[in-house]
């Protein structure tokens, strides 16, 4: 990046490490902290959706549906969580390429399945072969993705799900007394104050998926556990560095990558928490209506 880096070797140290942290690995480690990022902002709002609509199925008086919804939370509460973070990718990945080769590929003779390997044709790959880097990335970033959401959407439909149960029930009839429909009662009094009972058990599900991070490595994905790793040893399969084994200051900078973005969340969790709790008839809507007193 810098001019006088063409000869690193007759740097002092301040302008080799200027070289060293600037450098195209450096960049990718830098990058991928923004990737983490972007994992989870993508990830919440999603197995937000997963949860509510679980939680829906749950809570639902037609049969099927209602078992449906407690076969999805007990299934994925039952199994590891890494056993689904391996699994979903490889199942929408080959799901996938399945579809596309029987459209694209209608004349194809030999079996997909061959003992334990998966063949389609060239033309089903997805994404192609001749794609560009980063749609391989995007797409296995996607892929990361769903698997993230199908996951802690499960958690997060069980706790949506207990919080629409802890609503009082004499403000939910008060509301049908008052001539409301089923939807009404729903939208206007159910989901506002429901909120205020799943906030506690969705920041916990938000701090894990912060912590379960780290498993994009498993995906393939360069996250930043992976490039700590990389730049901090002194010879990996891949590049070899002048410097000895410094996995320990790589791996500090990500502790305190985790913990800052803990902090924080717990900050705006704290406050989000006396926001919802101003006039609700729970414990911290007591406490906050005894200090304004």
């Amino acid at each position: 990046m810098f001019t006088f880096c063409a000869d690193p070797s007759l740097l002092p140290d301040w302008q080799w490490f200027a070289c060293y942290l600037t450098s195209g690995t450096h960049l990718a480690f830098y990058w991928s902290f923004g990737v983490v990022l972007l994992l989870i902002a993508l990830t919440a709002p999603v197995a937000l959706l997963f949860g509510f609509g679980g939680a829906l199925a749950v809570r639902s008086h037609v049969a099927p549906l209602r078992g449906i919804g407690k076969t999805y939370v007990a299934m994925v509460r039952g199994v590891p969580d890494v056993v689904f973070f391996l699994f979903v990718p490889i199942a929408i990945d080959q799901g996938l390429e399945y579809l596309m080769h029987t459209v694209r590929c209608p004349d194809w003779t030999e079996p997909v399945r061959r003992g334990s390997d998966f063949v389609v044709c060239a033309q089903a790959k997805v994404p192609l072969s001749s794609s560009a880097r980063w749609v391989h990335d995007v797409y296995g970033f996607v892929l990361a993705l769903f698997a993230f959401a199908i996951v802690f959407g499960a958690f997060a439909a069980n706790t949506l799900a207990g919080a629409m149960q802890a609503v009082p029930k004499a403000q939910l009839e008060t509301g049908e007394a008052y001539g409301m429909t089923r939807r009404q009662v729903f939208r206007r009094i159910l989901l506002p104050q429901m909120w205020v009972y799943a906030l506690p058990g969705l920041s916990n599900l938000w701090m894990i998926l912060i912590k379960a991070t780290p498993l994009l490595f498993l995906l393939g994905i360069q996250d930043i556990v992976y490039w700590a790793r990389e730049l901090g040893g002194t010879k990996t399969s891949f590049y070899a560095y002048p410097h000895g084994d410094w996995r320990l200051w790589y791996f500090l900078a990500v502790l305190v990558f985790y913990l800052a973005l803990t902090w924080v969340s717990d900050k705006a969790f704290n406050r989000l928490m006396q926001r919802l709790s101003l006039g609700q008839a729970t414990a911290a809507g007591e406490q906050l209506r005894r200090q304004q007193a």
